[in-house]
């Protein structure tokens, strides 16, 4: 009976760990059904050890919780393990066309995106991809975790709402160029996080007949991003049906994008006066380790940024009250350009989520809670004016770029 006892509290110790992962980790509807196995493993190890605490008496008792512990963290592992090693299943449709296509431009309007529902699987490519780079990040043990709070920020914002979002800037392009579709452009729109993929559209486009694909990246700066999206489109050869790839390139240097954030920032100040309000430019960052092997990223974020902290100065706000900061990887922080602005003396506070084109995780919680952490007094009226979204200009920064691959 002794070792029936220590095989037991052995067995109930693994389930633990393994189910203390899944608890973490697995989508929202599952919480529930994770509680209950949580609980009746938790309750059985505790139910033997005190059932059987008389066997376990002195040295036993140490050794028998060694054994929990080191039996838990076995079955921590193991299903960390698995849950980091799982892949995203994908079927792309077949290349259907024979002929050599009907002449028309096929625009891949191509961005991050952001699933709508909880889904781990994004942020598992990133940090294969982070691990490949020796990139720091959170340690693998730990990122059960880092999961529970990405799926706890679902939960808080009900959801996301960036690829809808998407689809409504992309019909707003359409119909900014009617010209190009009266002459039978079509529009496809991709993500690199969420389906559809860019793979899948360039077969789309390939199938209804395109001649030629100008790739429309709306991101800010060349990265890791824009390359797996050509990269992606690249993989169906194109070329092979004599089809013309262009890709139009980022929108860091584009006037246009630059200005909507004058516009905006003059549409929220209210009457005040431009000395007494204070600026904040958020970039997105990426890691420094990244910087050797992806250097045009940070140095692009930098260049955007400082280009529209010029243009603002010139329509009249303080230099001294205009920042930058990062939301991660890199300082200064949201919470410490707000507070450095604090000290300004100023009236209210408005801040740009320059680098983010739609609404997200990052804007709608994580931004919003860095500005809470700075804790400004109740004098200073603080602004969160989010991303560039369909802004006319944006529309416009975007026509710019793909008139250029004509």
């Amino acid at each position: 009976m002794r070792i029936l006892s220590w095989i037991l509290i052995a067995f109930f110790s693994f389930l633990t760990g393994f189910f203390i992962v899944q608890y973490m980790v697995q989508p929202p509807a599952q919480i529930g059904l994770y509680t209950v196995f949580l609980s009746a493993t938790v309750g059985s190890t505790l139910f033997v050890l005190v059932r059987k605490r008389a066997e376990f008496r002195g040295r036993k008792m140490f050794l028998v919780v060694l054994l929990s512990v080191l039996v838990l963290i076995s079955g921590y592992s193991l299903a960390n393990a698995a849950f980091l090693a799982q892949n995203e299943e994908r079927q792309l449709p077949g290349i259907l066309r024979t002929d050599g296509g009907d002449g028309h431009t096929a625009i891949l309007y191509f961005t991050h995106g952001e699933p709508p529902a909880y889904s781990p699987m994004p942020w598992i490519e990133t940090m294969r991809e982070l691990d490949h780079d020796n990139v720091p990040f959170v340690p693998w043990i730990f990122r059960p975790i880092f999961f529970n709070t990405l799926r706890s920020e679902y939960l808080e914002a009900g959801g996301s709402a960036h690829n809808k979002l998407h689809t409504i800037f992309l019909d707003n392009l359409r119909r900014a160029m009617p010209e190009e579709e009266a002459n039978g452009t079509r529009f496809y729109l991709a993500f690199l996080d969420s389906d559809p993929r860019p793979d899948e559209m360039a077969i789309n486009a390939i199938n209804d007949g395109a001649s030629k694909i100008i790739i429309l990246p709306v991101f800010i700066t060349e990265s890791t991003h824009t390359t797996a999206g050509q990269e992606m489109v690249a993989s169906v050869q194109p070329e092979k049906y004599n089809i013309q790839v262009i890709y139009t390139g980022a929108l860091w240097n584009s006037e246009s994008l630059q200005n909507v954030f004058v516009e905006r920032a003059n549409e929220m100040i209210s009457g005040l006066e431009k000395s007494k309000v204070g600026i904040l430019l958020v970039g997105h960052g990426q890691p420094t380790e990244w910087e050797k092997i992806y250097p045009a990223q940070n140095q692009q974020e930098n260049q955007y940024r400082e280009a529209i902290r010029e243009k603002l100065i010139k329509d009249g706000f303080s230099p001294e009250n205009i920042a930058l900061g990062w939301m991660e990887f890199q300082k200064p922080t949201i919470t410490e350009s707000v507070k450095e602005l604090s000290g300004h003396g100023l009236d209210k506070i408005l801040v740009f989520s320059v680098s983010l084109s739609a609404d997200s995780i990052h804007s709608d919680i994580e931004v919003p809670a860095a500005i809470r952490e700075a804790k400004l007094p109740d004098n200073i009226t603080i602004s969160y004016v989010g991303q560039y979204g369909d802004h006319p200009l944006a529309i416009k920064a975007m026509i710019e770029k793909i008139s250029s691959c004509k």
